[in-house]
């Protein structure tokens, strides 16, 4: 009887220990795997923010379509000055100025047309994968909207968000840490997830991880 009160007491013990290390082991895989994720993602939004911001260069507004966007990384090309020679302190004392040096030939000034893609992603990049969530095994798109909103002095400000909530980034992973994640962003007032920009404040397209 002794021998099988000691053996039950050491599987209790057992018990205890594993449960005790699950307790801390849990939180920090937990955080490990987040993090990773969470990187891949913020990495995924600044690509789509320099997509927005070339996009608005050439049209004077945001998109809120990925067909749209996605296109414009594909084919369409941006405006770049290209400039040989400057104005040195000689012609500036001789009274020239860029633009009589330019007609006179001493400096150039011609504007090209460059691939959207190659300048700002380089041609190996995959435009069609700016609206995927890169979580492995989903396919999901991040959200994406454009919008015009009224500053208190009457400007117009154009602005845009994308966005992917807590519940498709970290799915597969422990689900009572993601809830009590994203119940702590809601009792904060934070979007419970990852986004960039946003359609109802001029945020200066920023991501709120930043």
């Amino acid at each position: 009887m002794k021998t099988i009160i000691q053996i039950l007491l050491a599987i209790v013990a057992l018990g205890l220990v594993y449960f005790i290390y699950k307790g801390i082991q849990d939180p920090i895989e937990f955080e490990k795997a987040k993090d990773a994720r969470y990187e891949q993602t913020i990495e995924r939004l600044k690509d789509i923010r320099k997509a927005q911001l070339a996009f608005k260069d050439v049209n004077g507004r945001f998109t809120g379509s990925w067909d749209t966007l996605i296109h414009f990384v594909k084919y369409d090309s941006l405006r770049n000055v290209r400039k040989i020679g400057e104005l040195t302190d000689s012609m500036i004392e001789a009274g020239l100025t860029e633009r009589r040096a330019m007609r006179e030939g001493l400096l150039i000034r011609d504007t090209i047309r460059e691939s959207v893609l190659e300048t700002i992603f380089g041609s190996s990049f995959d435009p069609e994968s700016l609206k995927y969530i890169p979580i492995p095994d989903t396919l999901a798109e991040f959200t994406l909207g454009a919008n015009v909103i009224v500053t208190g002095s009457g400007i117009k400000v154009p602005v845009f968000e994308a966005k992917a909530h807590n519940n498709i980034v970290l799915r597969g992973l422990d689900r009572q840490f993601v809830i009590n994640m994203n119940e702590q962003r809601r009792l904060n007032e934070r979007y419970p997830g990852l986004k960039v920009g946003s359609l109802t404040e001029a945020v200066n397209n920023s991501g709120n991880w930043e």
